[in-house]
């Protein structure tokens, strides 16, 4: 069983940075792909980042790229989403999500576990 608790969200001005963060435990995450998920109000949740456990497979959703960044740090047992030029569309609960899996994962269908989800809010 994997815990994954997000931290990090808050309220920022467009143009503005946040760095979310997941840490798991329960087990390490050396064999699981991670990844982001966000979901806005009266939306679907939908894919934001994807990271394989090797750190050679990289995914992220179109609207993302080059803004956001998805990292993590096998000795801390946490990933990271860092976020940067944020806008107000940006805004929703940010999901932390694991599977066991070689490759980065797109797709909600393809995780086990998720995290409780942490808020984030750009104001214009």
């Amino acid at each position: 069983q994997v815990q994954l608790v997000e931290s990090g969200g808050g309220l920022v001005q467009a143009g503005g940075s946040l760095r979310l963060s997941c840490a798991a435990s329960g087990r390490t995450l050396s064999s699981y792909a991670m990844g982001w998920f966000r979901q806005a109000p009266g939306k679907e949740r939908e894919f934001v980042a994807a990271i394989n456990w090797t750190f050679a497979n990289v995914v992220y959703a179109d609207f993302v790229k080059g803004r956001f960044t998805i990292s993590r740090d096998s000795a801390k047992n946490t990933v990271y989403l860092q976020m940067n030029s944020l806008k107000p569309e940006d805004t929703g609960v940010y999901y932390c999500a694991a599977t066991r899996a070689l490759a980065a994962v797109a797709t909600i269908t393809g995780y086990n576990y998720w995290g409780q989800g942490t808020q984030v809010t750009v104001s214009s």
